[in-house]
């Protein structure tokens, strides 16, 4: 189940599918952490218990690629990458409706509902509230029976936000395809289904030992995805 995109001695990137938790799970599903800790210990029998640090998340319906450190030094300077420059995200997403703007940034601030595992947007001055930062920029744009017009774009993440893309575009008019929490109107007109229409599909980052700029791409599949021309992205 594992797919492995680039390992080393520091670290490992993976590709998540959708539907499969980015850290250790309390439940009886499948985790990445556990996968990659069978992959290293199978890899390298009596070496004890591995290491595999999380440096960041994706949401469980979300696939993409996701990079974990393989010693605590490395997950030391990846985290560091995280909350600062070092490390890039973009993810594809298709969202719900014609967007104005082929090219737009949203700044917002977003509280954490953690007895119904929800961000909703909110006032600046509110208690706990965390500014939330993106871009995007469209891709394409078709009409497609029963669903309307559904619009491909990149977005960039400039802050890591608990479910901050779906929340964020949302709250704009712009929810995206498949997502059953943040665009309720979805569920009268899907045929049943269908996945949330949001991949990590591409992630750069400085080599923890080397320092060097470490890029992975991949394109995400499913219905959704593959009924625009990725060709070009």
């Amino acid at each position: 189940m594992l797919q492995i995109l680039y390992e080393d001695e520091n670290v490992i990137v993976v590709w998540k599918p959708d539907g499969v938790e980015s850290q250790s799970s309390r439940g009886l599903g499948m985790d990445m952490v556990s996968l990659i800790k069978t992959h290293i210990h199978n890899s390298s029998p009596g070496s004890g218990e591995p290491y595999v640090g999380v440096i960041h998340r994706l949401d469980k319906p979300v696939s993409g690629i996701l990079v974990y450190a393989k010693d605590k030094k490395s997950a030391a300077s990846l985290s560091r990458q995280v909350c600062g420059d070092g490390m890039e995200k973009k993810y594809l997403a298709v969202f719900c409706g014609q967007v104005d703007k082929n090219v737009d940034k949203f700044v917002d601030y977003l509280l954490k509902e953690e007895k119904n595992n929800i961000s909703r947007i909110v006032d600046k001055g509110i208690t706990g509230a965390k500014r939330a930062e993106l871009s995007y920029r469209v891709w394409q744009s078709r009409e497609r029976d029963p669903y309307g017009r559904l619009t491909l774009a990149e977005v960039t993440l400039l802050t890591g936000r608990h479910h901050q893309i779906r929340v964020q575009m949302a709250g704009h008019g712009l929810p995206l395809f498949g997502d059953r929490k943040y665009n309720p109107g979805f569920a009268a007109m899907q045929k049943g289904g269908e996945k949330l229409a949001l991949s990590a599909y591409r992630l750069s980052f400085l080599h923890p030992a080397t320092g060097e700029r470490l890029t992975f791409r991949r394109m995400p599949g499913g219905e959704v995805f593959e009924g625009f021309d990725l060709d070009g992205l």
